[in-house]
């Protein structure tokens, strides 16, 4: 037997790696379906945990990449290792060198109908490409690899921005993906030596007195081989229960009645909506997913809570940025009547949850990514009306980031009164606001300058003046580390790649080496 491995090498080899990486395979596809995107009751069940671990919740997106990545690759090598034996077959059966390998591949012609042939290739004169699109193992697995390349195409980030609809239609042949892992190993074209042929011809005394198979004084019999039994469905069973699962569940929320209570559209294309719906209970930051039927049966987006706990609706505000949201936009603005149906699941858990538990929270928003520390502000500005004893957070600073100066109207009023609301308790410090303008013309510029003795500012008619340009990160946290020098802060943001790449650099250069003292720790926002 082990001249037999020394000589066929190879095919054992690529053997190992085929069924080795088929279940890695299986596994993969488990682990991504099991990472769903919407992890609030597992952010729950682990909210005693420490705040590393549940910091790795955060990452689901990346995590959910690195998966993709991880079958792409595997489903390379589980192609490469089937091209390399399907020749290795092809060869065989067309060999006329009385070697093992020609006897095995005989098998499969003269006892294919007894089940014991273990050679696919029937006879020499049928190609790799006739059993590839005719068995059962062939044909599901050229599905699924299509399949596959036209899902991981469709997800760049160039296709996902521009063509949305395209990505979120595609994504969905996953029910492909898995049907063809669950029917894959059905055909049995992996096969092995029965356990009746392996008592009456052990591979290590038969395999090297092949020729006298089946002679009255051999004692080895000719080997009878049958296929394996399918595996894949015990690797799928558990992630398609749960996906079923949670699709039942989100049918079943998504039909609840929802009742829009107030429509507002505020500049720059930003469509505000506030709604009421049963049994509906919210946290700090979390989001929903919205369906408008009218727009599209199917389509659901995702987007931040702007109201807070407190108030006795929830609110969205959905910036134009897409076939879908301008169409909804555009729904609203025309003022149907009725107003068109909107469905919602949710809500969803997010980083921003975790704000609260910093002694000092630094929250950083990019033009629309102010949506859930509007949210956060809200709440804040009930928590001190009513004098909650519970407020571990000492002191906010807050960050918003806009290229417009029409885009500071969405949450003008929530700011006003907060400023407000800090003077009459007497805790103005608590809340450290600044608003940067990243574009603007030298009239706005002139404009502000003439006015900057006033006591509001001529943007935003709020006391904090508005700075042009976009801040100095290193200045903003060396300016925080020194005001708090033994505290943890939380580092919140809601904006592009650039900025979170900046903002968590900085958290690293300025978080003390002695874990007694400053510390931050940065949270970003994963849609």
């Amino acid at each position: 037997m082990g001249h037999w491995v020394v000589n066929h090498w190879f095919s054992v080899l690529f053997l190992a790696v085929w069924l080795g990486l088929n279940v890695f395979l299986f596994v993969d596809a488990f682990l991504k379906y099991e990472k769903a995107d919407k992890y609030y009751y597992t952010r729950a069940i682990l909210g005693f945990c420490s705040r590393t671990l549940r910091k790795q919740l955060d990452h689901n997106l990346t995590f959910h990449k690195l998966v993709a990545y991880m079958i792409c690759l595997h489903t390379a090598i589980h192609i490469i290792a089937h091209l390399f034996n399907f020749d290795r077959y092809s060869r065989s059966r067309q060999a006329t060198d009385g070697s093992l390998a020609s006897i095995l591949s005989s098998l499969s012609h003269h006892e294919k109908e007894e089940g014991s042939w273990l050679n696919p290739i029937q006879s020499p004169n049928m190609t790799v490409e006739y059993v590839t699109f005719t068995s059962i193992a062939g044909l599901t697995g050229v599905i699924m690899t299509i399949t596959l390349i036209l899902m991981v195409t469709s997800a760049t980030e160039s296709i996902r921005r521009s063509y949305f609809e395209v990505f979120w239609y595609t994504h969905h042949f996953f029910i492909f993906y898995i049907l063809g892992l669950l029917i894959h190993g059905i055909g049995g074209i992996v096969r092995g030596q029965t356990e009746e042929s392996i008592d009456e011809s052990h591979p290590h005394k038969c395999a090297e007195s092949f020729e006298k198979w089946d002679d009255g004084d051999s004692h080895c019999k000719r080997p009878q081989f049958a296929g394996h039994s399918p595996e894949s469905w015990k690797w799928i069973l558990a992630p398609v229960i749960l996906y079923i699962f949670e699709r039942i569940l989100r049918f079943y929320r998504s039909q609840q009645k929802i009742v829009i209570t107030k429509v507002v559209m505020h500049p720059s294309k930003v469509l505000e909506l506030q709604m009421n719906k049963r049994g509906f209970s919210m946290e700090v930051g979390q989001y929903i997913f919205v369906n408008c039927p009218l727009i599209s049966l199917l389509e659901w987006h995702p987007f931040t809570l702007t109201s807070a706990p407190e108030e006795d609706f929830f609110s969205v505000h959905i910036r134009a940025a897409g076939d879908w949201t301008e169409n909804l936009i555009k729904v609203f603005e025309q003022q149907y009547s009725p107003i068109p149906r909107i469905e919602v699941d949710g809500p969803f858990g997010t980083v921003s949850e975790d704000v609260f538990q910093y002694e000092v929270a630094m929250l950083v928003g990019a033009g629309i990514g102010v949506t859930p520390f509007a949210s956060i502000l809200k709440s804040i500005w009930y928590k001190f009306q009513r004098a909650d004893q519970n407020l571990k957070t000492q002191k906010i600073y807050f960050y918003w980031i806009c290229r417009e100066t029409g885009a500071f109207s969405w949450f003008n009023d929530l700011l006003t009164s907060l400023e407000q609301e800090m003077e009459e308790l007497g805790n103005v410090g608590f809340l450290n606001y600044r608003l940067f303008l990243t574009e603007w013309d030298n009239n706005i510029v002139g404009h502000a300058a003439l006015n900057f003795d006033k006591a509001t500012d001529i943007l935003t008619g709020l006391k904090q003046k508005t700075c042009f340009g976009r801040p100095m990160w290193d200045n903003e946290f060396s300016t925080i580390a020194t005001s708090h020098p033994k505290s943890v802060v939380g580092v919140f943001l809601c904006g592009p790649r650039t900025l979170a790449k900046s903002l968590r650099k900085c958290c690293h250069r300025y978080s003390s080496l002695d874990p007694r003292k400053v510390q931050f720790y940065f949270n970003k926002e994963n849609f």
